[in-house]
């Protein structure tokens, strides 16, 4: 079968004059103005990354173990890699501390527009000091940073994946591209914190149905860790032919995050916390993650139609969702232990997939 690389979707490169009113938009404070004749300067060093397209400006030979160890490879991604093959060395360590990643998903917190933390917040901290309590290492990632910090991004998966699988690299090799200036990703370290994790919690709350955009920008960026090509030298970096030709060859489709516990606390005030909760559960699943039980899932209602106003007010009573937060947490932490010990299978073996992907 002849691979065949669709193209005519891309609009043309920005020219000069679009390109020079985008960059200066980031430098409106007037601070700025005495600066004009270094700005320009800088300018047009970035024009020329930006037409001459480089991505990775600083690489390094791929070296022994990949496909093409001639292949230069960014030196920021290899970086990224090797602290994932240290951070699954610790977290495969029989030795190393029990440890679950707790994820706030709102996107609300005090140090930006709302003024006010969020009830994610608050419900993460319960089950944070539920495993410490356990003799748990718990590491919260706070999603809602996205809005607070200066200059922190997750950005947009590109979907390589729907492309060919093997152009889908583990960790992602999309960002950062210097040349578009899509910096600031904060993608490689939560790669490796999902990597030192045994366990991880969601603890999310429902925007129109879904999840709140910073929750659904890391997982579309977790693609990667089911089915991700380890190896971006066999692709050549981006190159999709190769990659089309190696997934019509045959791939393995290896689980980067197979065998972890999971649980998910989804809370809403008037709609869609069931169906969020089923898309997360159905989500790491696929994924290869392990449910942690009945106890370990929780879709409630805090403040049923209620005012915005005094929800956290409405929390504070609502004594019976606390509980059920901390036996989320109690379940992942039971789930963890299981799983560690061996009493739980973490892959159906000798079972194999007629539709792996």
């Amino acid at each position: 079968m002849t691979t065949t690389v669709r193209k005519g979707q891309a609009p043309a490169k920005l020219g000069r004059d679009e390109f020079h009113l985008r960059f200066r938009r980031a430098f409106q404070d007037p601070g700025y103005e005495a600066l004009d004749r270094e700005l320009a300067a800088i300018e047009d060093v970035a024009w020329d990354a930006y037409q001459n397209g480089r991505k990775a400006p600083h690489t390094v030979k791929a070296g022994p173990g990949f496909h093409d160890p001639g292949y230069d490879l960014s030196v920021e991604w290899k970086e990224a890699r090797d602290r994932l093959i240290g951070a699954e060395r610790h977290q495969k360590n029989p030795d190393s501390r029990n440890r679950v990643l707790l994820i706030n998903a709102s996107a609300r917190n005090d140090g930006t527009c709302p003024g006010e933390m969020s009830k994610s917040w608050r419900l993460t901290q319960m089950a944070k000091e539920v495993l410490i309590n356990e003799g748990f290492e718990a590491d919260v990632l706070d999603l809602s940073l996205l809005n607070s910090d200066y200059d922190r991004h997750i950005h947009p998966c590109k979907g390589c994946v729907s492309t060919a699988m093997p152009l889908c690299h583990w960790p992602c090799s999309c960002y950062p591209n210097h040349g578009e200036r899509q910096v600031n990703d904060w993608m490689n370290e939560i790669y490796e914190r999902w990597v030192l994790a045994h366990g991880v919690i969601i603890v999310t709350p429902v925007y129109w149905y879904q999840t709140p955009a910073v929750l659904k920008l890391m997982i579309d960026r977790l693609v990667c860790a089911d089915g991700g090509n380890p190896d971006p030298s066999s692709t050549h970096g981006k190159k999709a032919e190769e990659a089309k030709q190696i997934e019509r060859d045959g791939w393995d489709y290896p689980k980067h995050l197979a065998g972890r516990a999971f649980g998910l606390l989804v809370h809403g005030d008037v709609a869609g916390v069931e169906g969020t909760r089923r898309s997360l559960s159905d989500w790491l699943e696929w994924m290869g993650l392990i449910n942690s039980g009945s106890f370990g899932q929780l879709d409630r209602y805090i403040g049923y139609y209620e005012s915005y106003a005094d929800s956290h007010e409405t929390l504070d009573k609502d004594v019976a969702v606390q509980e059920e937060t901390r036996n989320v947490a109690r379940a992942v932490a039971t789930a963890v232990r299981e799983v560690r010990a061996g009493r739980v299978a973490v892959v159906s073996q000798p079972l194999k997939n007629p539709r792996p992907k």
